[in-house]
């Protein structure tokens, strides 16, 4: 039973549907707990997510946070205190979770994760994988130039070392650093993540486990040529649709649009 984490509000539970569709269709000999953190999704919806969740063979546990939990936490513009749930979730998911893999809802699974689920992580707090764009390595380093960041990683897929978090890791550290740099910060978790914890993070290929779909002609021209569609399709596990534009929006034209479209109709198609 492999355990995986997401966290999210009602816009997004029918994106969820579409990764988890794509995740059970590429992992059929897996078994899923799937981790829900929310403060505000409705339980007729919640039971609805259950059924198709169970449909799959798998389970939905859900865990709810009360928004006093972080009623003195710090909030950011229009980032609410649902920023703190993948940081802190070491303290709200069972105790006996050793490891988890949190996942954004923007994400196509298609090909199995067993590689990337049971990474040694053991003396890391997180698995990540960074964008190795030069603008954004470097618009950040400027940006969080205070912190020791080598690279920026991305938060959307996280594999989460829960027994090394709960022991190390002070939510008032991450408290006190939203406090002190409210100007800075533009994605608060992910500038969290790499402020307070980069060097306690393992890197991953991003071309394998955080795909980034805007930039397929970029990756294809830097890997010379060998990162192409074949590549994708038959080795990339984890394709993420990173940015403003989303695929399920009618607007949306990127690369792995009609990817996207096959699996978003298989999983509003499900019958529970």
């Amino acid at each position: 039973m492999k355990n995986i984490l997401v966290t999210l509000d009602s816009n997004y539970l029918k994106p969820l549907k579409v990764m988890l569709k794509s995740l059970f269709i590429n992992n059929q000999n897996e078994k899923f707990e799937i981790y829900l953190m929310h403060s505000s999704i409705r339980e007729e919806e919640l039971e609805d997510l259950n059924r198709f969740v169970e449909s799959e063979g798998s389970k939905l546990k859900i865990v709810y946070v009360d928004d006093s939990y972080f009623e003195d936490a710090p909030t950011l513009l229009h980032y609410t205190k649902a920023m703190y749930y993948r940081l802190l979730a070491f303290k709200f998911l069972p105790q006996e979770l050793d490891r988890i893999l949190y996942l954004d809802p923007d994400i196509l699974v298609i090909n199995p994760i067993d590689n990337l689920y049971n990474i040694n992580i053991d003396s890391y707090l997180y698995a990540a994988a960074y964008h190795n764009i030069i603008s954004i390595k470097r618009i950040n380093r400027i940006r969080l130039n205070a912190y020791d960041i080598k690279e920026y990683y991305n938060s959307g897929v996280l594999l989460m070392n829960l027994k090394l978090q709960r022991e190390t890791i002070d939510e008032k550290e991450i408290f006190d650093f939203v406090k002190n740099n409210r100007t800075k910060l533009i994605m608060p978790d992910q500038d969290i993540i790499n402020s307070l914890y980069s060097k306690k993070i393992k890197s991953l290929d991003e071309k394998l486990y955080n795909y980034d779909a805007r930039y397929y002609n970029y990756y294809r021209i830097t890997s010379n040529g060998r990162c192409d569609m074949d590549y994708i399709i038959n080795n990339t596990v984890l394709i993420h649709f990173c940015g403003k534009r989303k695929p399920w929006k009618k607007s949306y034209s990127g690369k792995f649009h009609s990817l996207y479209k096959h699996y978003e109709k298989l999983a509003l198609n499900v019958k529970y």
